[in-house]
């Protein structure tokens, strides 16, 4: 990993609401999603993700008035994930004021889906959101999840993120199913094995708990690092991380 290091808060939201859970399970309330979005432009994140965690399970198009409404009172990129199945719902969502948009479940069913958004829009709009938990069976020891970690795919995960950089995914956004929510750390050795077998940034995402696990994720490979119950519920602050990263000797904006 070299290069300025991202710090991105992420505002999972169900029926309007910023909520989390622990292993995407168990949600609670977390706010509203453009109150948080403002404060955390207010504490200097480079970037805010968005997802829609049930437009997938539920069958429906993510919540575009949420994401205009979120994306007119922030100063920084949004990225918008969840029920993205098609070049026109990237569209759609881009037009609110989205800067990248999010593909996962869709695109492990489908995986022309990448290239036909990455082709329409650009590489560095396309994230393939990639959710993953430690297993056996697979040469990685990771396999991909899908359906909001319902389900698995029976895809190495290191082979996927290879494959959907192939395919024109300008990012990687990599979620331990396992770590999510449990704030003990991120899996590095998930960060590890997946940023150092492809050419595109990776987001480290799952299991934030102090400003060292930070640090730590970089050290795997991470070249932005994402983080939001510690976030929502006041046990850090973005400036704290970026604090944490520059002690360790990383350049953040």
């Amino acid at each position: 990993m070299s290069g300025v290091v991202r710090v991105i808060p992420c505002l999972d939201v169900d029926a309007g609401r910023v909520v989390k859970g622990v292993n995407f399970a168990n949600l609670r309330d977390a706010g509203d999603p453009c109150e948080l979005a403002r404060l955390y432009c207010e504490q200097g994140a480079d970037e805010i993700t968005f997802l829609d965690i049930t437009a997938t399970t539920s069958g429906r198009e993510t919540l575009v008035d949420m994401v205009r409404r979120t994306a007119s009172v922030v100063s920084v990129p949004l990225a918008v994930g969840g029920g993205v199945r098609s070049v026109a719902d990237a569209e759609r969502l881009l037009a609110a004021g989205a800067a990248k948009v999010g593909v996962n479940t869709a695109a492990v069913l489908r995986p022309a889906l990448i290239s036909e958004i990455a082709d329409a829009f650009g590489p560095s709009v396309v994230v393939l959101a990639l959710d993953a938990r430690g297993i056996g069976g697979f040469a990685s020891g990771f396999e991909v999840v899908t359906h909001g970690g319902r389900e698995g795919a029976g895809i190495d995960a290191v082979e996927w993120a290879q494959r959907g950089a192939a395919l024109g995914a300008g990012e990687i956004l990599l979620t331990s199913l396992d770590a999510d929510g449990m704030t003990t750390g991120f899996d590095v050795a998930q960060i590890g094995a997946v940023s150092s077998a492809v050419s595109v940034p990776v987001t480290a995402s799952g299991g934030a708990g102090k400003v060292s696990d930070f640090v730590a994720a970089v050290e795997a490979g991470a070249s932005a690092v994402l983080a939001a119950s510690v976030f929502h519920f006041g046990v850090l602050t973005v400036g704290a991380v970026k604090e944490a990263l520059v002690k360790a000797g990383y350049k953040v904006l």
